[in-house]
């Protein structure tokens, strides 16, 4: 408990340091400002005072710097869930283009620079196709579409697709949806195309995804004519599973089955969650290839869509910056790449398309950030040999085809989750507002033993210092320079303000 103050202290203005500093909850101001000349004691106090100041606003400083450095943390988590949308699932033929339906103005426009097959060789090759050579006086189209020559000659579903089941229930080629891929045409199942519902699973294992048998189709496989960087050795098809927010790239991302075996695929879904900018480098907002208010290093990430265009993705961004590439080296753009370019003829493809985007992958050029929100799928692979023995008689008459074609052209896709939960990664921000405002707080209350009622206080002390001393320069109509009469302090207040403090200043003068 302080002591009562003495009848003069009693009669001081709170503008007085003296009266702030015996009443003010800042710990050490008493012992400073006390009555009474300078003593040792009051020394050591204030410098005691000043010294813990000093480590106060050290120790603000420090936890102000680490919260302007943004630090975030990384957070793995697993959940259960009761339903998960199950992936997309995109697979393509390793082979692009059937043999039975190359004709003579295809080997014209794209042989050499899809194929390696040169004009003197074209009758060559289509001999080894089991093909008649082109007749006399043929004519090529005035013009060739890359697209059109890939939707024609590719493989199709209807014919590579011997089976299909989700969940047990039948499925065919009209859950698939054709999609172009620097592969050539590939097909995506659950894709969510056109507003189609996506499917769901309520159950893990096998038995609750999907399951595929599929004839890979030797026989129409074009023969090697010369190696090439794109040449083909093996056989089979490619798989990518994905998001259905995430364009496929199956070329770098897919993995394989071979015919001749069954490929059972377990998956674990992922949820990644990333900070933006300050705390990280994430992004949400789509992008447009097709959107460049100036041109910029051709290397440059995309820059925003101002219309609606699917959701920001890692894949996406890298495709629409590979398209911008292209688009601007050659002049057109590849099939599978989006955008209002035209799109590159056989000899472009050969001569710029091919040739750019190599080596732009090779140099990794396109920065994109991470998206914010984002799915990805472990996977866990393993396969069995098919078909057996017993089931290759049976494969063989069903599908009327003999036993050894079964056994070099037919796999089976198994693609399924192993649990019906979920994996999450998330960024955290590491130092909130929150925890730097009790940090300075914890900080206060250690080193000064003030809070934000003690600044509040000395706030208000120094509005009422200031506007003692306005009254202090301001000229009163009964002040004069001469003697001033024996008056008591409060005869003189009454003459300039009803203030009690203002009193007391005057009376000093």
């Amino acid at each position: 408990m302080k002591p009562h103050p003495r009848p003069e202290e009693a009669r001081r203005p709170a503008s007085d340091i003296r009266v702030f500093a015996s009443s003010c909850t800042l710990h050490g101001l008493g012992h400073i400002f006390g009555p009474g000349g300078l003593t040792p004691r009051r020394g050591l106090w204030a410098a005691a005072v000043l010294l813990s100041l000093a480590t106060f606003l050290y120790q603000v400083a420090e936890r102000v710097r680490y919260y302007g450095e943004f630090h975030h943390e990384t957070a793995l988590d697993e959940h259960e869930s009761h339903r998960l949308t199950f992936p997309a699932i995109t697979l393509c033929n390793i082979n692009p283009l059937r043999r039975s339906r190359l004709t003579p103005n295809d080997l014209h426009w794209a042989g050499p620079a899809l194929l390696g097959v040169e004009p003197a060789e074209h009758a060559a090759f289509l001999r080894a196709l089991g093909r008649s050579p082109a007749p006399p006086g043929f004519m090529p189209s005035p013009t060739f579409d890359m697209a059109r020559l890939y939707a024609r000659a590719g493989h199709s579903l209807e014919d590579m697709l011997l089976d299909c089941r989700y969940r047990g229930w039948p499925c065919g080629p009209e859950n698939f949806t054709v999609i172009f891929t620097r592969m050539g045409q590939c097909y995506t199942f659950n894709s969510g195309a056109d507003g189609a519902e996506l499917l769901t699973t309520p159950k893990g294992g096998m038995g609750n995804g999907l399951e595929i048998m599929l004839d890979v189709q030797q026989d129409e496989y074009l023969p090697v004519w010369r190696d090439m960087e794109e040449t083909p050795f093996e056989v089979g098809v490619r798989v990518q599973i994905h998001s259905q927010e995430e364009p496929p790239t199956i070329d770098q991302l897919g993995f394989g089955a071979a015919p001749g075996y069954q490929t059972f695929v377990s998956c674990q879904q992922q949820r990644l969650s990333f900070l933006p900018p300050p705390w990280g480098d994430c992004s949400s907002a789509s992008v447009d290839p097709d959107f460049e208010p100036e041109p910029s290093g051709p290397l440059g990430a995309p820059s925003p869509s101002p219309g609606p265009h699917p959701p920001y993705s890692l894949m996406g961004c890298r495709l629409a910056c590979e398209t911008r590439y292209v688009a601007r080296k050659c002049g057109c753009r590849m099939m599978h790449m989006p955008g209002g370019a035209p799109v590159c003829s056989p000899q472009q493809y050969k001569d710029c398309a091919n040739p750019a985007l190599d080596a732009m992958l090779r140099k990794d050029a396109c920065t994109c950030p991470n998206p914010c929100a984002s799915t990805r799928y472990a996977k866990e692979l393993s396969m069995v040999r098919i078909p057996s023995r017993a089931a290759a008689r049976y494969l063989a008459r069903k599908h009327n085809r003999s036993e050894a074609y079964i056994s070099e052209n037919v796999l089976v896709l198994d693609i399924f989750f192993e649990a019906l939960n979920y994996e999450t990664v998330e960024q955290k921000k590491a130092y909130e507002v929150s925890e730097l405002l009790g940090d300075i707080g914890g900080q206060m209350g250690l080193f000064i033993g003030a809070s934000l009622l003690t600044i509040l206080e000395i706030l208000d002390y120094l509005c009422e210092l200031q506007e003692g001393l306005g009254s202090h320069r301001t000229p009163g109509p009964h002040l004069s320079l001469g003697p001033r009469p024996s008056t008591p302090p409060c005869a003189v207040a009454k003459t300039l303000s009803a203030s009690h403090r203002t009193c007391y200043l005057v009376t000093r003068l």
